[in-house]
């Protein structure tokens, strides 16, 4: 089901930040201009071609904070983010990725992922997170650039936006889409607001972060992953399960987030797709020893 056009907000610059939109390889993460608004990539109605898509969302923890056992590594991390790409699994199968949407990676490991083998030949789009004084990018402190969102996709990825989310003030949020035209798609990714002091503690801004998102994400066909941070059956998330397809089921899943010794301990990481399409997914059973969260591997079929 298509998201209401109704929801559709103007799209937004956040304080100093831009999208980067890379095609290919060699192409500057940083200082590049933004996309300017065009509806030439974006999915049209009428008969579309069938399409497979295996997604992978995942809060990388890059930045050097609390919890990210790999964010004074920056190294280390993208190498164990490439072996488990190597290793993503769906109903206990192998598979090969075709997008991948991640949340709390430094722009710099953005740059380092970009150029691994596996990933070298995709399109990839940056967007930064604000910082606290919602004019500037917010800078990684280990020095690897800026902190935001990245989506990569194996086909040309184009009409990339971004818009900033409501949220409370010098606690800024974004939320990032672009189109696939070769599956007909578009593809989103946002980490919400948190429960913690300061933040967003009695849910006011996580419900309408997520309207902003689903009109930011407006098509026929639709992916939408991240690290929503609530968990299944909270009011944040009724929009997107009143119209979209959860690749865990109806309101439940496996547990993403995890604790200091590795264990899961409840949801917070999702993948959303249009009703129509079969959608299937796959989250690690056992700790991932680089971040805080577990990737959620999701397969969307669009017939």
């Amino acid at each position: 089901m298509r998201a209401p056009r109704a929801l559709i907000p103007l799209v937004a610059v956040v304080g100093a930040g831009v999208v980067v939109a890379l095609a290919g390889a060699g192409a500057a993460i940083e200082k590049s201009p933004a996309l300017g608004s065009t509806d030439a990539g974006r999915p049209q109605s009428g008969a579309q071609s069938p399409a497979s898509v295996t997604t992978v969302t995942w809060d990388v923890c890059g930045d050097a904070e609390p919890g990210c056992p790999l964010g004074g590594d920056p190294a280390g991390l993208v190498r164990r983010i490439d072996r488990q790409l190597a290793s993503t699994a769906v109903a206990g199968k192998v598979v090969q990725p075709d997008a991948l949407l991640l949340q709390r990676v430094c722009s710099s490991q953005v740059k380092s992922l970009k150029a691994l083998g596996r990933l070298k030949s995709w399109s990839w789009a940056f967007a930064p997170q604000p910082a606290a004084d919602d004019r500037t990018d917010r800078a990684c402190v280990n020095g690897e650039g800026h902190l935001g969102l990245a989506i990569a996709t194996r086909e040309p990825l184009s009409d990339v936006h971004h818009t900033g989310l409501p949220s409370e003030p010098g606690h800024g949020r974004i939320a990032v889409c672009g189109t696939v035209a070769t599956w007909g798609a578009r593809v989103c990714t946002a980490q919400f607001s948190t429960s913690a002091p300061g933040d967003d503690p009695d849910g006011t801004w996580r419900p309408k972060q997520a309207q902003t998102l689903l009109g930011l994400a407006d098509a026929d066909r639709v992916i939408i992953g991240g690290d929503f941070t609530d968990k299944p059956r909270a009011k944040s998330l009724d929009a997107f399960y009143s119209i979209y397809s959860e690749c865990d089921g109806q309101r439940a899943g496996d547990p993403t987030l995890q604790d200091a010794s590795g264990k899961a301990t409840e949801k917070a990481d999702y993948v959303f797709a249009t009703r129509s399409a079969k959608i299937s997914c796959g989250v690690p059973a056992s700790p991932v020893r680089s971040s805080d969260h577990r990737p959620v591997t999701a397969t969307v079929n669009f017939s």
